[in-house]
C-alpha cells in the first residue's frame, strides 16, 4: 500500500483536539485512530505494540542480526488533527494528472489556486490530494503517520538490513501536549525525528520559544447618560492592550526568524472582556522582550484605570530545540544524508511553530523534525502530492540504511 492510500484511509476518521482540556487525549475520537494504528502494527508484524490510557501508541522493529549494537532510531507522529478548523467527515479527493491549474474545491466556493500556492506549478503532472473545501485534510500529521507506518512495512516485508527501530504516535500535539506523557523509556529511542513537517525536502532543527498570554480586563459599568470621569469600558480597555503591541508583529506580516504576537480570541463587554495571544519568536532574548512588554502593558493598563483592571497570565510552552541540537548535529547531517540519497536538495529551514521534538529535545531525546510533503495545514486548502510521500518514505529508509555506518 502506498503512503498516500494510508493518508486517504487515515484522514476520514476524526481526531481533532481540543484546547483548554485537563485530560490527555484532550478528545477521545483520538482513540479511534491509535486503536487502529496498534491493530495495523500488530498485523505488519511489529513487535512490543503498545497502546496506553492516553492514546499513545508505540511499536518496534528490532535490529536485523548482526545490527543489535546499531543506535536505535525513533519515527514520531501525531493522531491529533488542529481544532482551528473542522476535522470531522473529512473527504480526500484524489486528482491523478493534475494539470496545474485551479482547482475548485467542492461547492464551498473555496479554490486551490497556483497564485496563492506556488508549490503547485510542481505537482503539475502528479497526483494531487485536497478537500472539498469542507474541512481540513489532515496531512497535518496524518501523512507523517502514513509514511512511517508505509516505510515499516516495506523493512518487513521486503527484509531490508536496519538497527533497532522505535516508532511512537502521539495525540494533543495540536494544542502543546503530545509529547508531554511520551515515555521514552517505553520508546528506547536513542535519537529520533517527527515527521511533520511541509516540503518533503526540508529538515527543521530549529523552532520558535513559545507562550500562550491571556488577560483578564474588568470594567465598570455605569449608566452611559452619566459616565463621565466613571465608566470603565473593559471591551475598549482590550482594544487599547492590543494597540499597545507593535503593528507589525503578527504572523501575516512576519517571516523566517521574525516572531510576533498573535491575537487568536477575543470577547468583551463593558463590564467584562478577554484576550488570548500566542507569543513566538527564535531568539530566547527577544522572546523574553516579548512577554515583558506584555507585563509593562499591564502595568501602564492598571496605573492608568486603576489595580487590577487588566490581569495578565503568561504561560511556557516550549522552547527552541536547536538549543540541545547544536551539539549533535550529526543527527541533522544522517537527515540531511538521507535526503540526498532521494534525488532531493535538503533544505534547513527554522520551523515557524512546534513540534513534539522541541519538548521531546529538552527530556533529552535529541528530535529533528522532517517533512511530510503537506501544505496549507490548519485549513481547508490543505493539500499534498502522493509522489511526495513516496519520497518522505524512501528518506525514513535511507536514514534507517544511514544508521548502520
Amino acid at each position: 500500500m502506498r503512503a498516500y492510500e494510508r493518508l486517504i484511509k487515515y484522514a476520514r476518521i476524526h481526531t481533532a483536539s481540543r484546547d483548554g482540556a485537563e485530560q490527555t487525549p484532550s478528545t477521545a475520537c483520538q482513540f479511534d485512530l491509535s486503536r487502529l494504528l496498534a491493530g495495523e502494527m500488530r498485523e505488519m508484524g511489529m513487535e512490543s505494540v503498545h497502546e496506553d490510557e492516553n492514546a499513545y501508541v508505540y511499536g518496534f522493529l528490532p535490529a536485523s542480526e548482526g545490527m543489535e549494537q546499531k543506535p536505535c532510531v525513533g519515527f514520531i507522529a501525531h493522531i491529533d488533527t488542529a481544532p482551528d478548523f473542522n476535522g470531522d467527515k473529512v473527504k480526500p479527493r484524489v486528482i491523478e494528472n493534475y494539470d496545474g491549474g485551479e482547482v475548485k474545491l467542492g461547492r464551498s466556493g473555496r479554490s486551490l489556486s497556483p497564485e496563492q500556492f506556488p508549490e503547485l506549478a510542481d505537482f503539475k503532472g502528479r497526483t494531487l490530494i485536497c478537500t472539498d473545501g469542507e474541512s481540513l485534510l489532515g496531512a497535518d500529521d496524518k501523512a507523517g503517520i502514513a509514511e512511517i507506518m508505509t516505510a515499516c512495512e516495506k523493512i518487513i516485508d521486503e527484509k531490508l538490513p536496519h538497527g533497532p527501530i522505535a516508532v511512537c504516535f502521539t495525540p494533543d500535539e495540536e494544542t502543546g501536549h503530545g509529547a508531554a506523557l511520551l515515555d521514552r523509556k517505553r520508546l528506547g529511542a536513542d535519537f529520533a525525528f517527527t515527521i511533520d513537517g511541509e516540503a518533503v525536502n526540508e529538515i527543521n532543527y530549529e523552532t520558535f520559544n513559545a507562550a500562550s498570554a491571556h488577560w483578564e480586563v474588568k470594567g465598570l459599568n455605569v449608566h452611559p447618560g452619566s459616565a463621565k470621569d466613571t465608566m470603565i469600558n473593559a471591551a475598549l480597555v482590550a482594544m487599547e492592550i492590543n494597540a499597545m503591541l507593535p503593528a507589525g508583529d503578527v504572523p501575516g506580516r512576519t517571516e523566517g526568524y521574525e516572531g510576533f504576537f498573535h491575537l487568536t480570541d477575543m470577547k468583551g463587554s463593558v463590564e467584562r472582556a478577554a484576550l488570548d495571544y500566542i507569543v513566538r519568536d527564535h531568539d530566547e532574548h527577544s522572546f523574553l522582550a516579548r512577554k515583558n512588554t506584555l507585563r509593562h502593558i499591564e502595568k501602564c493598563i492598571n496605573e492608568k484605570y486603576g489595580p487590577g483592571t487588566a490581569v495578565l497570565t503568561i504561560s511556557d510552552e516550549y522552547r527552541n530545540m536547536a538549543l540541545p541540537l547544536k551539539e549533535h548535529m550529526d543527527i541533522v547531517a544522517l537527515a540531511k544524508s538521507a535526503v540526498e540519497k532521494a534525488g532531493l536538495r535538503p533544505v534547513t529551514a527554522p520551523v515557524r511553530g512546534g513540534t513534539d521534538g522541541a519538548q521531546l529535545s529538552f527530556r533529552g531525546l535529541l528530535c529533528p523534525n522532517l517533512g511530510t510533503g503537506g501544505y496549507a495545514f490548519h485549513g481547508p486548502f490543505e493539500h499534498i502530492c502522493a509522489e511526495d510521500m513516496d519520497r518522505a518514505v524512501e528518506i525514513i529508509l535511507n536514514i534507517v540504511s544511514g544508521n548502520l555506518r
